[in-house]
């Protein structure tokens, strides 16, 4: 246990001397340590200041660097692709609410009246948010087209978070699968579209879309396991109403 001397106390005997002695001489080695590190810290730093400054020097070249990229390239890059795409969303809209879906559909993908479609975004815009969200567009319009192969490979290039467009993107895959008689990769995607967000609109929607396919592949217990989901998780969506059904079918074809 430690102990300290009063301001002015003097040693009574030779081992309070000797400890004073020892005290003393720790004190000094510790600041003479401290005195040798600065030392070779100042000579360091005078030795490979040139370095050093130049470090210092590319460091704040690379973060204003990446500054000024994000304020004055990156940011009006975007604000461009985002004006260029209108008409190509509008004519997307029109598609999807209107008739001539065909025609509408082609004009998204590659433009009219002189404006840039979907697919003149991704080349020009390659990176921004804008091009990413027509790499959406672009696969679901070919999907629509009947185009699957191009429309599997649009999607693939979509990235997103979002509660809703995030799993229909890949549900959307599902579909061209579907239509392309490739049932086991369609049912990957449908069961990664039923796991990516939990809702009540995308979830049973891929769990049932999931469910049937299973049940084509003879995977009634998995077909099984996904329609009871949705009866017992999502008792008022749309899928709950007619999965029933669906769930005698299974348990026969399981045998429960």
């Amino acid at each position: 246990m430690a102990t300290y001397n009063k301001r002015g106390y003097k040693p009574k005997n030779k081992v309070e001397k000797e400890q004073n002695i020892e005290a003393d001489s720790t004190t000094a080695e510790v600041f003479n340590t401290l005195d040798e590190t600065a030392s070779k810290t100042e000579e360091f730093v005078q030795k490979n200041q040139k370095y050093i400054f130049v470090i210092i020097g590319l460091v704040a070249v690379i973060v204003l660097g990446s500054l000024g990229y994000k304020e004055f390239i990156a940011k009006p890059k975007q604000e461009s692709a985002m004006n260029d795409m209108f008409q190509a969303q509008k004519y997307f809209d029109q598609a999807v609410t209107g008739v001539e879906k065909d025609s509408l559909y082609n004009l998204a993908l590659n433009g009219g009246e002189g404006k840039f479609g979907m697919l003149d975004i991704i080349e020009e815009y390659s990176g921004t948010p804008s091009a990413n969200l027509a790499s959406y567009y672009a696969g679901t319009a070919y999907l629509r087209l009947k185009d699957y192969k191009k429309a599997v490979e649009h999607l693939e290039n979509f990235k997103s978070d979002d509660e809703i467009l995030a799993p229909i993107a890949k549900g959307n895959i599902g579909d061209a699968f579907v239509q392309l008689n490739q049932s086991e990769e369609a049912l990957g995607y449908y069961e990664q579209a039923a796991e990516m967000r939990n809702n009540e609109y995308t979830t049973p929607m891929y769990l049932f879309k999931a469910g049937t396919i299973a049940l084509d592949l003879g995977k009634a217990d998995k077909a099984l396991t996904y329609f009871k989901r949705i009866k017992e998780d999502y008792p008022n969506s749309t899928e709950a109403s007619k999965v029933d059904v669906f769930i005698g079918k299974a348990q026969v074809l399981a045998g429960k």
